[in-house]
């Protein structure tokens, strides 16, 4: 049984229709990436998942409980982690409280004070900037805190929307470093991201959308041989 797995599902901002059918499924341990160009319906697929967008039509299940309909903050609880597009961290708080909020629902303070020590050594410039206001670090340090305040949840699943977007290269590397490392840790995560040449040179498996359609699916490694994918995305003739 996959981990997460989405049925035909339809997803709407108002009359515009977003989602048109998506169904795809990312099983336990992988790294399955969503490749496509802005407005493809990437992002509207990882909202649809965390529950800030509701689908009209199809199913969400998680470890095959439907989550579709629940509210944001019991997806949360149940598993659901997401590292959102442009960070949005809260930019008034200290890092400790951005950190501290990704962990408002728990109540085992022994597991959130492990989870915290394990987030501060994936990213010692925040462990150094812990009474830093958000606001006030890079944009680097920033994508870091977004995904801190996500694993603060202890997710089961992982969703990171863009998170190599405005970064420097050499901070691109190490944020996918660490997207690896926790891969390796055994954190199954749903990755969008718009340089797909990294996307798929770490993930296992990945979908490509075009206007709110998976158009086609494959391992990482078929997908950087097809031809579709090597001119759209990679850049390449």
């Amino acid at each position: 049984m996959p981990i997460l797995e989405l049925k035909d599902v339809h997803s709407y901002y108002g009359h515009i229709h977003a989602l048109k059918g998506i169904s795809l499924t990312v099983e336990q341990g992988e790294i399955v990436t969503l490749i496509g160009a802005n407005g493809a319906g990437k992002t509207s697929t990882l909202r649809t998942i965390s529950g800030l967008l509701h689908p009209r039509e199809g199913q969400v299940f998680l470890e095959g409980e439907q989550i579709n309909g629940l509210p944001a903050h019991i997806i949360v609880s149940k598993g659901i982690g997401q590292s959102p597009e442009g960070r949005q961290i809260f930019s008034r708080l200290s890092v400790m409280e951005n950190l501290e909020m990704g962990a408002y629902s728990r109540k085992d303070k022994e597991g959130i004070k492990s989870d915290l020590d394990h987030v501060f050594r994936l990213f010692p410039r925040l462990k150094e900037r812990r009474s830093q206001t958000g606001g006030t670090l890079s944009g680097g340090e920033q994508q870091m805190l977004a995904m801190g305040r996500a694993l603060m949840t202890r997710p089961r699943v992982l969703l990171l929307d863009e998170p190599s977007m405005g970064l420097a290269p050499v901070l691109v590397e190490t944020i996918f470093e660490i997207i690896r490392d926790l891969n390796k840790e055994g954190v199954t995560i749903l990755l969008v991201e718009q340089n797909a040449a990294k996307a798929l040179s770490i993930a296992n498996r990945g979908y490509v959308m075009e206007t709110g359609r998976i158009v086609l699916s494959d391992e990482a490694s078929k997908l950087q041989e097809s031809e579709l994918v090597r001119k759209a995305y990679l850049g390449e003739d």
